[in-house]
């Protein structure tokens, strides 16, 4: 009778309930073959898929990325805490980790800008754009681009805790993608690109302002990022 796999005890607790739940079920493949690597590709995947789906515009297609999206942002836990658990750990998997995250999420938003797009040519939005929905998805996304190379760097410097994400019962502030099919369903993906247009720059302008702090701040004891998630 085969033992039941054990998370090792000196590896602390996840804070949120979906990296809770990823551990949970990447435990059993500590000691397989299966490395985060390759569930990093899993969720590049499905990111990838999700970001064409919203890209083609429609109820259907639009609503399939969005479940699609919510599922990549999922399995983009697995891969950090099968790391932590297994000891497969390496700091390429950790680049890798933040590229994929990069890239779906720039791909995320060019693809509500197709969205916001294709229904303003069918007239089903009355809404009338100013500004191309697909350059507003393009700005929404290089500022998410930059935010994700900046928090690398302040991560480099200061370790993990220097860009720990606000969380509260369980829940981190990149969670509000699992809203993204309430955005979909109600129809607001235009309200919600605007919104990001403008959010994700100014955001992207605090972090800036935190980079060019932790920047100037004497070095101190070097940070070692090994972990993929």
């Amino acid at each position: 009778m085969k033992s039941r796999p054990q998370t090792p005890n000196n590896v602390p607790a996840p804070r949120t309930w979906d990296a809770r739940l990823a551990r949970r079920l990447v435990t059993p493949l500590v000691d397989t073959w299966i490395t985060p690597n390759h569930l990093t590709t899993l969720r590049l995947l499905i990111g990838l898929a999700g970001a064409l789906c919203l890209a083609r515009g429609g109820f259907a297609s639009t609503n399939a990325g969005a479940l699609l999206i919510v599922l990549s942002n999922f399995v983009d836990h697995t891969d950090g805490e099968l790391a932590r658990i297994s000891g497969k750990t390496s700091r390429i998997g950790h680049f890798y980790d933040l590229a994929a995250d990069a890239l779906v999420t720039v791909l995320l938003f060019l693809g509500f800008g197709f969205a916001a797009a294709a229904a303003a040519a069918h007239g089903a939005t009355a809404t009338a754009f100013v500004v191309s929905p697909v350059l507003m998805g393009a700005v929404a996304g290089i500022a998410v681009a930059l935010i994700f190379f900046l928090r690398m760097r302040i991560e480099d410097k200061e370790g993990k805790a220097g860009t720990k994400q606000a969380s509260m019962g369980g829940f981190e502030t990149e969670d509000v993608l699992y809203l993204l099919p309430i955005v979909t369903v109600t129809g607001s993906i235009t309200p919600f690109l605007v919104a990001a247009a403008i959010g994700a720059p100014l955001f992207a302008v605090w972090v800036v302002i935190d980079y060019r702090r932790v920047m100037r701040r004497p070095q101190g004891a070097a940070h070692t990022r090994l972990n993929v998630g």
